[in-house]
């Protein structure tokens, strides 16, 4: 399973949020590229962007950092945030970013989600988070009435490199992961799913390899000291997917 450490951007520094509250915030570090290049050292082999400020305004607004990131540090880059037309996505995969992930636009048009996948297969992921079961769009600020289940049956036949599913509700919460939901959505998916949200231990690492997901994304924990990276790792026997 792949281990993914995360950066969050806001205003050009590594933060986290507590499910996805902007009043919930808390920065880590001002330096995203020394932050990258810790993570490399310990042996990660990708890196788990997110542009919140490009989710919450609807366009990437972090592109000078991601690069910045992206041509100092080997590792492969996937970013999330704000991605919601072709031209973005191009624009993202230009700076060296290995893959995309796309959420609300894809949610809601979903013909624009296949059209993605197919012009650059094998780095176009979908983020499908969820607050009580349901879809959550637009920066987690809007629930749909969708369950991931329905999300992914209807797209079954779209190239996609990855499924990056994410419960809001223990994101940064330091709480543990959604062990039954997980599995539940790796039993559902036609696709590699990246498990985001609670992973705290190297427990939780073991627990998430367990539901077959082929990645688990880990933010908060690695900022607290709550979780060594490298240990995380090795207990997942990382293996590189997508």
């Amino acid at each position: 399973m792949l281990i993914l450490p995360a950066i969050d951007l806001r205003g050009g520094r590594c933060v986290r949020l507590r499910q996805g509250d902007y009043r919930q915030e808390t920065v880590f570090d001002d330096d995203p590229v020394a932050v990258a290049r810790r993570f490399e050292k310990a042996g990660a082999t990708w890196l788990h962007m997110v542009d919140l400020d490009g989710a919450r305004e609807g366009e990437p607004k972090n592109l000078d950092t991601v690069a910045a990131v992206a041509e100092a540090v080997g590792l492969k880059v996937e970013l999330g945030g704000g991605i919601r037309t072709d031209e973005a996505v191009e624009r993202v995969l230009g700076l060296g970013v290995a893959r995309v992930i796309v959420g609300t636009r894809a949610v809601r048009e979903p013909e624009w989600l296949a059209d993605m996948a197919n012009r650059f297969p094998g780095q176009v992921a979908w983020g499908l988070d969820t607050r009580k079961a349901r879809v959550a769009v637009a920066g987690w600020g809007t629930l749909t009435d969708l369950t991931v289940a329905e999300m992914l049956d209807a797209a079954r036949d779209v190239p996609l490199a990855a499924v990056i599913y994410t419960d809001i509700e223990r994101d940064g919460m330091m709480a543990g992961p959604n062990v039954a939901a997980t599995t539940r959505v790796v039993s559902a998916s036609p696709f590699p799913v990246i498990a985001s949200g609670g992973v705290t231990t190297v427990e939780d690492v073991a627990k998430i390899k367990e539901t077959g997901a082929h990645g688990a994304i880990i933010g908060r924990a690695l900022y607290e000291g709550t979780i060594d990276l490298k240990k995380a790792i090795a207990v997942a026997g990382e293996q590189s997917v997508g």
